[in-house]
């Protein structure tokens, strides 16, 4: 596979992932205490510097924070895998404590279905390309 299409699976990945997470935000919009939260963008940073193996990538990673026992004592949660956060769109806090905005819920939705029909897009358009450089004309 190229970066290109490596790039495209891997933002649809997160892209379905958001998506996911803005939807629990959404749900539990009426939960007491409840705190938005967000997916943290993928390090793309492994697709610079080309091709794969050995040498010399652009290296550039997020850090990663677990929690400690103390941490979870008070109610944080460790990873699940994926790198959830604490929105950083949250402008107000209900008297309680819930931090879900249903209108900037809804339109996270929205950039979500737009970067994802973006990324659809790009993802057609390459294999469009392979199929010409392969002399396989579609209708």
């Amino acid at each position: 596979m190229t970066d290109l299409i490596l790039g495209a699976v891997r933002q649809m990945k997160h892209l379905a992932e958001r998506q996911r997470v803005v939807a629990q935000n959404i749900a539990n919009s009426e939960t007491p205490g409840f705190k938005a939260q967000d997916v943290a963008a993928p390090d793309f940073g492994t697709l610079l510097g080309g091709g794969g193996g050995g040498g010399g990538g652009a290296g550039v990673a997020a850090p990663r924070v677990a929690p400690t026992a103390a941490m979870v004592a008070l109610g944080a949660r460790p990873g699940t895998g994926t790198a959830l956060i604490a929105d950083r769109d949250t402008f107000e806090t209900k008297p309680d404590g819930n931090t879900v905005t249903l209108e900037d819920q809804l339109l996270k939705m929205g950039q979500i279905q737009a970067d994802f029909a973006a990324v659809t897009g790009i993802y057609r358009k390459q294999q469009a390309l392979l199929q010409t450089a392969l002399g396989k004309h579609g209708g």
